[in-house]
């Protein structure tokens, strides 16, 4: 009998568990900052490549700024 409640009680929980984690995700929009959105009218292979160069240029801006030196004391 106890088996059953401890079955019945950790079904429950996953219910619940699953109805937030379904809530949450609906709520969650994930955005990239600093890429544009793909033009809508762009088949999925041009806006693939749209993205692969915005990201290209992004990590080639990174690479050229200057990294900070540390002031030896």
């Amino acid at each position: 009998m106890r088996g059953v409640f401890g079955v019945i009680g950790l079904l429950i929980v996953l219910a619940v568990v699953a109805m937030l984690a379904k809530k949450q995700m609906g709520a969650v929009s994930v955005t990239v900052p600093g890429i544009a959105s793909p033009a809508s009218g762009a088949t999925p292979q041009q806006q693939s490549q749209q993205i692969q160069k915005q990201i290209g240029q992004s990590v080639e801006n990174s690479l050229q700024q200057a990294r900070p030196m540390p002031d030896d004391k």
